[in-house]
């Protein structure tokens, strides 16, 4: 199975402060479905305002993000999915739930990961 990055964008998701719990919940039970339909692999959100480094090949250490980025990950959830559509379906659910769009992006294949989750489910 293909694994996919479900995520969304942390300008997009724009929620009265009044219905953020409503929204956790509903995201709550998102991931609980996918648990429960052996799919889930991880998820997290990350803080909007929050310090973060960037590490550069020569190991020099900046302030990020990059002036250029204008789009940074607010929260994602990564699935295991027997096709594309499979994942789209989650990203559909994710998307309902957190009341923002999804980007679905397909993890390339890596053989050591393969080995280490087959490994791990021993």
């Amino acid at each position: 199975m293909a694994r996919y990055l479900i995520s969304f964008n942390n300008g997009t998701m724009d929620i009265p402060e009044g219905d953020l719990p409503d929204v956790a919940k509903a995201a709550r039970a998102v991931v609980q479905e996918t648990m429960d339909a052996g799919v889930y692999v991880f998820s997290g959100g990350l803080p909007l305002n929050v310090e973060y480094d960037v590490v550069d090949t020569d190991g020099s250490i900046t302030d990020g993000p990059y002036p250029e980025s204008k789009e940074h990950i607010g929260g994602f959830l990564i699935v295991e999915a027997s096709t594309r559509a499979e994942a789209v379906e989650w990203a559909k659910k994710t998307a309902s739930a957190c009341r923002c769009p999804q980007d679905v992006r397909e993890f390339l294949p890596d053989p050591f990961v393969e080995a280490w989750t087959a490994h791990k489910t021993r």
